[in-house]
């Protein structure tokens, strides 16, 4: 049994990931602002704050951060507080929860870290600048942490297409939408939380122990085939 430290645990992929990993004997520990699983060891948190983060006893074999943000505008409607708003909860609210739990990690004998991305880093689209900016430092980030962790901590990143969760509920919420998405993608579908919250529990586990400084593009094919 390994213990998974889930950041964005009541919702969303988080919430797959903490379900996905207790059915399978694994210790969670989340923390998020709101608690919906009573499995979970849970704290109540917002890691945006500027508040201490809670204290965690031990070893921590995985993080998952996957608290993140959908600020879809034209490049002129786009503000300086949408920008710092990206940057806040995809970037510098991963950077401060690493850092706060960097000596748990090193206790683990096989530790390891998975972030999140988006498609719209490595694939330009319009409107997604502010989002795709911050997303790409995450990227950056996640290449240099894996460089300057190794040999010890794993650290690999996630760059999902659009997924049915609540976060991105709006983009969903007509059948029109819905087909479009779909159609957008060449699988003709889009992922589900599931499905992006079992390569996250890949990620973490021993069978990705050769995996480190990567981006996985899970994104139904938009990224790289032609339909």
């Amino acid at each position: 049994m390994a213990t998974y430290l889930v950041i964005g645990s009541s919702s969303g992929i988080g919430a797959s990931l903490s379900n996905y990993l207790l059915q399978n004997g694994h210790h969670v520990i989340g923390i998020s602002r709101t608690n919906k699983n009573s499995l979970l060891n849970h704290f109540a948190f917002d890691v945006t704050s500027n508040e201490v983060f809670p204290i965690i006893d031990g070893a921590i074999d995985g993080l998952v951060y996957c608290p993140g943000s959908i600020v879809l505008k034209p490049f002129r409607a786009l503000k300086e507080p949408d920008f710092l708003h990206d940057f806040n909860i995809n970037l510098v609210s991963a950077i401060k929860t690493i850092q706060a739990y960097l000596p748990n990690l090193q206790l683990s004998e096989s530790p390891s870290i998975v972030l999140f991305s988006t498609v719209a880093v490595q694939t330009g689209m319009p409107f997604h600048a502010s989002v795709a900016a911050a997303k790409g430092a995450v990227e950056g980030v996640t290449r240099s942490l894996a460089a300057e962790f190794a040999p010890k901590i794993r650290v690999n990143c996630i760059a999902p297409s659009l997924t049915d969760t609540p976060l991105a509920s709006r983009l969903l919420d007509s059948e029109t939408k819905l087909a479009g998405a779909k159609d957008r993608h060449p699988l003709k579908k889009i992922a589900s939380a599931d499905e992006i919250a079992q390569m996250a529990a890949f990620l973490i586990s021993p069978a990705a122990g050769f995996m480190t400084g990567q981006i996985i593009k899970m994104d139904g094919g938009i990224s790289s085939v032609k339909s």
